[in-house]
């Protein structure tokens, strides 16, 4: 462990640098940072002291990732509020229910037609089904979308995902892994889950007040290391009861939205979202193997045009149901079409119960292609818009005519 401060040095220095490169580029960082990760990593040549494969720092660089995604989901939550979340409570559970419908039947179809066993095609379902919160997160601040009408509905979806994760997984793994999975087990992990969300929500709400008197703290060290062990305790008492540590922390931000020490939070996270959100990324790039994604080509082209197609049709129906513009409903498709951390976990599902060895290329080179044009697509997503409204005329079709959002950028 002699060279670990020495790695993460070199770490941080490619980081930095793809974020000149996007820059420059005027693109997404997100991409950058993904595929800088890739083109070093574990399988980089061995360069002496320059040792780019990252060996001894690994754990560290892949814990930092992770409180990467909890400031990430964190920062989104301040930037919303339970209140909305509660108002468009039936809005989001008949979108959320829209989207996963749509585009797990669309996985479990692609897996299917490609000719892959039953276990495989569930497996790939799994894979194609549920959007990268972290990367959704990213992408909403950094194109100053946190106010828009739509982030509501995009953040109901993603909570949607993960009570649709826990109930997939608990199911999936006894079917994978050879072991029994009764009903009244996944029943009850679902209910859980869905219960401590809704218990977190309405308490957290009703102890505004206290929280109010509480973080009346002067001093900004104690009050950061407060609001920190806030964080990491919720969410990590989250991932004990199966529900994901990040939505853990999405929670924690919603209720802390509510309080008047938001802007204080907002200010004193922004720093360590910035730099944990980057080592986060390019953890990721580092479980890549370039060299493995040769045979899976074709299938993870097939996987992001069906993504692709399932996430504007739903995006259009969940955002119709909830009574927005095409225009809006269009955003929420084309901002959460990123894949992430929840593809990989699926994929690694499958490697443990000794399933064919494609998924796992299969899943990286699909996450990589969606995690660069996800945010792509979210930035031209105005122009986008306008290219499938001249061809299909969207707008003949909307519910009601909205206001813009001062906020939207796209």
């Amino acid at each position: 462990m002699e060279h670990v401060v020495f790695e993460v040095g070199l770490a941080l220095a490619l980081i930095a640098i793809a974020g000149f490169l996007s820059m420059k580029l005027k693109f997404s960082i997100v991409p950058f940072y993904i595929l800088v990760g890739m083109i070093v990593g574990p399988h980089a040549p061995d360069l002496g002291l320059f040792d780019l494969r990252f060996i001894e720092s690994a754990p560290l660089i892949e814990f930092m990732g992770r409180l990467g995604v909890l400031f990430l989901l964190f920062y989104l939550g301040l930037e919303f509020s339970v209140g909305r979340l509660i108002k468009a409570g039936r809005s989001i559970a008949i979108g959320g229910t829209i989207y996963i419908v749509i585009n797990f039947t669309l996985g479990l179809v692609f897996g299917w037609a490609a000719g892959f066993p039953l276990k495989e095609v569930l497996i790939i379902a799994g894979i194609t089904t549920i959007s990268s919160s972290a990367i959704v997160a990213k992408v909403l601040v950094d194109l100053k979308r946190t106010a828009n009408r739509e982030t509501e509905m995009i953040l109901g979806i993603i909570m949607f995902e993960d009570i649709f994760l826990a109930v997939y997984i608990s199911i999936v793994s006894g079917l994978v892994l050879s072991g029994a999975t009764s009903l009244t087990g996944v029943l009850s992990s679902a209910l859980i889950a869905l219960g401590y969300m809704l218990l977190l929500i309405i308490v957290g709400r009703k102890l505004v007040p206290f929280l109010n008197r509480a973080l009346n703290i002067k001093s900004n060290e104690v009050f950061m290391i407060t609001v920190f062990a806030a964080l990491f305790l919720i969410a990590g008492f989250s991932e004990t009861i199966h529900v994901a540590e990040a939505i853990g922390a999405l929670l924690v931000g919603l209720v802390l939205a509510e309080t008047q020490h938001m802007k204080r939070i907002e200010h004193l996270i922004l720093p360590f979202r910035d730099f944990f959100g980057a080592m986060f990324f390019f953890s990721f790039g580092l479980t890549i193997d370039p060299l493995s994604l040769g045979g899976a080509v074709w299938l993870s082209i097939g996987a992001v045009a069906i993504t692709l197609f399932g996430n504007v049709v739903a995006g259009l129906l969940a955002g119709r149901s909830a009574g927005l513009s095409p225009k809006a409903s269009t955003n929420i498709g084309l901002t959460i079409v990123s894949r992430g951390e929840f593809s990989i976990i699926m994929a690694n599902l499958g490697k443990a119960g000794a399933l064919m060895e494609i998924l796992q290329p299969f899943a990286a080179l699909y996450v990589l292609i969606l995690a660069i044009l996800g945010p792509l697509l979210t930035k031209e997503s105005k122009h986008i818009y306008k290219l499938l409204n001249a061809v299909f005329r969207l707008d003949r079709k909307a519910p009601i005519k909205e206001p813009e959002n001062k906020a939207d950028t796209g």
